[in-house]
């Protein structure tokens, strides 16, 4: 594996945007913009090997893509409660859009992507609590949308129309942990995409150096609506509690942002 320092890593990305369209070395499309930039690179996944440095990633995005980045996987507290599938399921989830067909007719289903900057349809909401340093998520069933009526009914019969109790949350020691961990210092490269007889070609026009993680961003983007929390459970399983990032965003959730292209 090549070694690099950050000046002669930003030098190799400047060879690269400068050779234009480059093919896909990936078999199908998923994933190609990464592995084609890893093997130009010479290295493996997406850590960089640069020595005597913080732990840096490579973190890549199509650069008109409107699609959400998986930040990170973390269920709220308290854990002991199993909360989305123990309380958000039982008591707020509905009929599975497949329950009779390819699930039971029992199977049931929580789905809901939420952020801090206005309520989804269905009352859910995240709030950042700043004085008691928690981000919590809440119902409010006056913001429920007509369409939903027949479900608000649903839950007021099992559980009434109050607010979440108790609440889930993410301690913000806890989620600044779980979030530096995995948002280290990073080049974020987007490319363009174009297909051309079937295959897949990048231009990798655009490199920005992060650095320093922020939880302050991180808390920002998550009021602002530009991270959003995303629940994904059925009956008999649970995919787990996400948060997720829209595009071009990235930058906020560093002190540091250097553009190299």
């Amino acid at each position: 594996m090549k070694l690099y320092t950050k000046e002669t890593l930003i030098n190799e990305f400047k060879e690269i945007a400068q050779q234009g369209w480059i093919e896909n070395v990936r078999e199908g499309n998923v994933g190609g913009i990464g592995n084609t930039l890893e093997k130009l690179l010479g290295i493996k996944e997406n850590n960089l090997p640069i020595p005597n440095a913080a732990e840096w990633e490579l973190k890549t995005q199509r650069l008109n893509s409107s699609s959400l980045t998986t930040l990170f996987h973390t269920e709220p507290s308290p854990r002991a409660v199993k909360f989305v599938p123990q309380m958000l399921l039982l008591n707020y989830g509905w009929k599975h859009q497949k329950a009779g067909f390819s699930f039971p007719d029992e199977e049931m289903s929580f789905r809901q992507t939420i952020h801090g900057n206005s309520t989804s349809d269905r009352g859910f909401m995240v709030k950042i609590d700043r004085e008691n340093r928690k981000v919590l998520i809440s119902f409010d069933f006056t913001k429920v949308a007509d369409i939903h009526k027949d479900w608000l009914k649903s839950v007021e019969k099992k559980i009434g129309l109050t607010e979440l109790n108790p609440q889930p949350y993410w301690g913000f020691d806890d989620l600044a942990n779980k979030a530096g961990t995995k948002l280290l210092n990073c080049f974020y490269v987007q490319a363009e995409v174009k297909k051309e007889n079937g295959k897949e070609y990048y231009k990798y026009s655009k490199v920005t150096m992060l650095q320093k993680f922020s939880f302050e961003g991180f808390l920002k983007e998550l009021e602002s609506g530009n991270i959003l929390v995303d629940f994904d459970a059925r009956t008999r399983h649970n995919h787990g509690t996400k948060f997720r990032l829209r595009r071009n965003c990235f930058p906020n959730l560093y002190e540091d942002a250097t553009v190299i292209l």
